[in-house]
């Protein structure tokens, strides 16, 4: 090819010079896995016995004749595990008195047993299975 400094020169002037850009492609091969992975929970029902503690709470009434005369009202009171509730009651003499007719005596028990309840427990258990792709792609 002819150089530049080969071409004739007019008297006026040179000649210009023109650029050409040059493009390249460049070409790129990547590879990727796919695994398909396909998760499956299956909920079993299992029949076990519920064991537990329970209590259980029983009151017994007594009641105790007193028949004695008294000014005010006897409060309320706690002996032990019994609870004295005095019961009262107005008797019309020439004067008006409070007779202490009889105390209720009440005592609470408190027993324990076990009991087996059956129960229907739900347990999940998941299942994982791997496939190969659909279509493959080839190693090149």
């Amino acid at each position: 090819m002819p150089s530049l400094d080969d071409a004739p020169i007019s008297g006026a002037g040179t000649r210009a010079e023109e650029v050409v850009p040059l493009a390249e492609e460049i070409a790129t091969i990547a590879k990727r896995q796919v695994v398909t992975v396909r998760v499956q929970t299956l909920t079993d029902t299992v029949e076990e016995l519920a064991h537990a503690e329970v209590q259980r709470e029983s009151v017994e009434v007594t009641r105790v004749p007193i028949d004695k005369v008294v000014e005010t009202a006897p409060a309320i009171r706690t002996d032990g595990d019994v609870t004295i509730l005095p019961i009262v009651e107005e008797v019309l003499v020439v004067e008006k008195r409070l007779v202490l007719k009889e105390e209720l005596h009440i005592r609470r028990r408190i027993a324990t047993e076990s009991v087996e309840v059956p129960v229907t427990l739900r347990k999940q258990r998941a299942i994982v299975e791997r496939e190969a792709p659909d279509d493959p792609v080839p190693d090149r």
